[in-house]
């Protein structure tokens, strides 16, 4: 048990010294292995190969290079141009117009870094120009950037669905409905704001659009967003599995990228780099977390916390708000992949005991995981905008308390009406 206590304390320590997420947990994994000379090194090696090749994991390169192509191909501006089309009207105009194009984007992109960076370049200056404040139009940047990891594909789901074993696609089905109620709450919250302080729309509403304009906006459009729906649709009606439907995802990707003339060989080539570069550090993640399953599972440290659990915890929802009461903790100090790695193994078995449904816990997990990317001292969604933006933390700060408590108050509607994560895989399942 020294061993394992050892190993634990090493991996968070290096954790919270910010070494790389995978690098942090081989070298407390490695740790066990050298301390506990009973058990072969060789495992480790076993565990660290084995895991990362799934033919279900095939999916992640795929949808990371789809997202990449994406951003290359001019599909970003022609989806704003269809949010401002959707919301330029509503209070708050472009910081409206920032939430929907997350959605949208979502379904592209799958990544909420690379969708917190593109919206920081492209949205915030016309924001201030439009008379947002700079940590007002930071914060709808970051707060909308959570919705990319839970809308269909997000990276998330299918790292979550690995370790606990549980179908991909009904999580992308799940996403939909949890990402659509994320972006409502969000443009509710501007809306209010906006009337508070002013913001007016871009377009008032006897502003009327021309016919012209409006089918231009639309037709521009309807390619790109044809691929969440080309995504959901043929993995739900069995037409190709998450991988293949990954594989689809970048062949449509470079055929937008050719059909707008704004993808050639050299983007390609580039785009190809950084698919390697993010597959690695993804693939030696989920390598790191099979070789940390196996101690933890060797150890019995699930089936002891289970009982822990369980003795103190009277029924599933105190479980559950326990677990989310733990999970925003964690986030204000780990990397959500982190968090995932270290507990997903660890909770579901326990989520099971109780008779939570798979679904439902597994998108509350990453609900949290989204809303750590956000949280001080740690977040990276603050960091990597208030970089971009020049926005000062202790003004961000101040600006996200509104969307904090509307984040809240979805995690508890999450919490406690399954059907808002169940919904839709009951109904398309």
């Amino acid at each position: 048990m020294n061993a394992i206590a050892f190993a634990i304390i090493l991996m968070l320590v290096l954790l919270f010294m910010k070494v790389p997420v995978w690098l942090s947990v081989i070298a407390g994994t490695a740790s066990y292995f050298f301390l506990n000379p009973a058990v072969t090194s060789m495992i480790l090696a076993q565990r660290l190969a084995s895991s990362v090749q799934g033919l279900t994991l095939l999916a992640v390169p795929f949808f990371v290079c789809a997202g990449i192509f994406m951003n290359s191909s001019g599909v970003s501006k022609r989806i704003m141009d269809l949010c401002e089309l959707l919301t330029g009207h509503m209070w708050g105009g472009l910081a409206q117009v920032n939430v929907m194009l997350s959605t949208l984007m979502g379904g592209l992109s799958g990544s909420n870094l690379a969708d917190a960076a593109m919206e920081a370049k492209l949205l915030v200056p016309p924001m201030e120009r439009n008379g947002m404040s700079k940590a007002f139009s930071s914060v709808v940047t970051a707060a909308s950037a959570m919705i990319t990891p839970i809308i269909p594909p997000g990276i998330a789901m299918i790292l979550c669905g690995s370790l606990a074993n549980v179908s991909i696609g009904k999580l992308f089905i799940s996403g939909i409905g949890v990402g659509i109620l994320l972006c409502v709450g969000e443009m509710i919250c501007v809306s209010m704001i906006a009337h508070k302080r002013d913001y007016k729309p871009t377009r008032t509403q006897d502003e009327k659009l021309s016919g012209k304009k409006v089918a231009l906006v639309i037709r521009s459009a309807i390619l790109p967003m044809c691929l969440p729906i080309i995504i959901i649709g043929g993995v739900r009606l069995g037409a190709f599995t998450a991988t293949e439907a990954g594989a689809v995802a970048v062949l449509y990707s470079i055929f937008l990228g050719l059909f707008y003339r704004e993808l050639n060989l050299e983007k390609i080539i580039k785009g190809l780099k950084e698919t390697v570069i993010s597959t690695a550090g993804i693939m030696l993640i989920i390598g790191a977390a099979s070789a940390l399953s196996w101690v933890l599972t060797k150890e019995r440290i699930p089936q002891t916390l289970t009982e822990l659990i369980l003795q103190i915890s009277p029924n599933k929802y105190a479980f559950l708000l326990l677990m989310n009461v733990f999970l925003l903790l964690c986030g204000m100090f780990l990397e959500g992949n982190a968090i995932m790695i270290i507990l997903v193994p660890l909770l579901f078995p326990i989520a099971m005991e109780y008779g939570i449904n798979e679904i439902q816990f597994l998108m509350v997990i990453i609900f949290n995981v989204s809303i750590g990317c956000m949280t001080p001292p740690m977040g990276t969604l603050m960091f990597v905008v208030c970089n971009e933006t020049g926005c000062k933390l202790k003004d961000f700060i101040k600006e996200s308390v509104p969307f904090f408590v509307v984040l809240i108050i979805e995690l508890l509607m999450l919490t406690f009406i399954p059907v808002l994560t169940t919904g839709l895989v009951t109904l398309f399942g």
